[in-house]
């Protein structure tokens, strides 16, 4: 009799774990930071300009939309894509609304996007970061009437442009949060002329990425807005869109949605009655960590670019 009861016991225990297991599910994975809209295009007419030119229509600047290709063939004698380009906008009403609280406003105005079709497919997608993740990184709360205004323009005008399209679910999950996303350093300029001090250092700046093989794909002025706004809250802020050919190549290969990061925005700005400089842009962690690099020969050019960035400013502040 007592083995029967110990019996029933134990079958009832395992009877209200499974209930409990049934009733506690399974902790979700992270939403994915970058987000991808795919259309169909096997009649060949959603091309990146006319990506390009509803993205002008909705309100963005498009400051560059660069063709991947022609490099990826010059350099490397090879190209994974029928269609690679590089989109660089940003969208003044968010820079008005933001960049007196949040000064790291600059390193998504301008954001980017990768635009790409497949050797051999018959769609076209679209590579972006997501209005949530892109306030994480700038320090501002996701319920921003701003940012979530920017997140629902983009949809609107993905959707424009891709009629057919939709969000895809990506095929990997993302890896732990890095501490360390955001690469920062802060100077001050020296002499009584700011603006000749920062043409020195700008000047040097640019020749010292071009000496290590980057490429400035665009310089977004604004300030220039903020000014013809009566916004009088920097002496400058510039923006600089800072690319490494071989880096986007090689990460492209497996994630062609790595143009949500690249070219990735370098901000330099100075606010009024200040002398510091600062300068920040973020960094191969978020590369690594959003889409989950883990390939050997990707790793080995992120980390190589990183260092020299890291370089070039190191030298330039020593000076």
């Amino acid at each position: 009799m007592r083995s029967i009861t110990k019996v029933l016991m134990l079958s009832l225990l395992l009877a209200a774990s499974a209930i409990a297991s049934e009733a506690t599910p399974a902790p979700k994975a992270a939403a994915h930071d970058v987000k991808v809209f795919t259309s169909d295009n096997a009649d060949g007419k959603v091309t990146a300009k006319t990506i390009q030119a509803v993205f002008e229509e909705s309100g963005f600047m498009v400051e560059a939309n660069n063709d991947m290709n022609a490099p990826y063939k010059r350099d490397f004698n090879n190209t994974y894509f029928d269609v690679y380009n590089l989109m660089v906008m940003w969208r003044k009403d968010m820079v008005m609304a933001l960049a007196e609280k949040y000064p790291e406003v600059g390193l998504y105005a301008p954001m980017t996007a990768s635009i790409y079709t497949r050797k051999g497919d018959k769609t076209i997608s679209v590579g972006y970061l997501s209005a949530p993740a892109l306030a994480k990184i700038i320090g501002v709360p996701a319920d921003n009437p701003a940012i979530v205004d920017l997140g629902k323009k983009l949809e609107e005008a993905l959707k424009k442009a891709m009629p057919n399209g939709k969000f895809a679910t990506l095929d990997y999950q993302m890896k732990p949060h890095a501490k360390d996303v955001v690469t920062r350093v802060s100077f001050e300029l020296k002499g009584d002329d700011w603006e000749e001090a920062k043409d020195e250092f700008q000047m040097e700046f640019e020749g010292e990425v071009a000496r290590l093989k980057f490429v400035a794909a665009a310089f977004t002025d604004l300030n220039y807005d903020l000014d013809e706004n009566e916004k009088d809250w920097y002496t400058f802020y510039d923006v600089y869109s800072i690319c490494k050919i071989p880096v986007i190549y090689q990460v492209s290969q497996k994630h062609p949605e790595a143009g949500a990061f690249g070219p990735c925005s370098m901000y330099m700005y100075q606010k009024k009655g200040e002398k510091t400089v600062h300068i920040a842009y973020t960094n191969v962690n978020k590369w690594i960590e959003a889409l989950n690099i883990d390939d050997e020969k990707s790793l080995e050019v992120l980390i190589d670019a990183q260092k020299k960035l890291e370089e070039i400013l190191a030298k330039l502040i020593k000076k």
